[in-house]
């Protein structure tokens, strides 16, 4: 495979913070079509190799493309264009289903057209 059949590239990816590294030079590669996961205990890293990957949080070190989009110079790209679902419950409680679905398509950019169509 060459670098364009791949979805998502990651090579010596890490996030620390202090003195504390919770995802140690992690590398590796997916390609379209793939379907992959991360496996391991609490605590592994995996949450936070996801948060990076989707540019919720800048590495420390390393580097990732996602569906050709680099991590570092365009995250907001990255979440435009990839679904992620925490596994968290994270609707805020306080307001409606309507309001919520109307606040998180605001972040990602979409038109009051767009979020009535969709």
């Amino acid at each position: 495979m060459n670098n364009k059949d791949f979805t998502i590239t990651a090579k010596n990816l890490t996030k620390q913070f202090g003195d504390f590294t919770a995802v140690d030079a992690i590398s590796f590669e997916v390609g379209k079509g793939e379907i992959f996961g991360f496996l391991g205990a609490n605590g592994a890293g995996k949450t936070t190799a996801i948060k990076m990957l989707c540019g919720l949080s800048m590495p420390s070190s390393g580097e990732a493309t996602i569906a050709g989009y680099d991590i570092y110079k365009e995250p907001e790209m990255i979440k435009k264009n990839i679904g992620y679902m925490s596994q968290h419950f994270s609707l805020y409680q306080d307001m409606t289903i309507r309001e919520n679905i109307r606040f998180y398509a605001g972040i990602y950019g979409l038109t009051n057209k767009q979020i009535k169509e969709r």
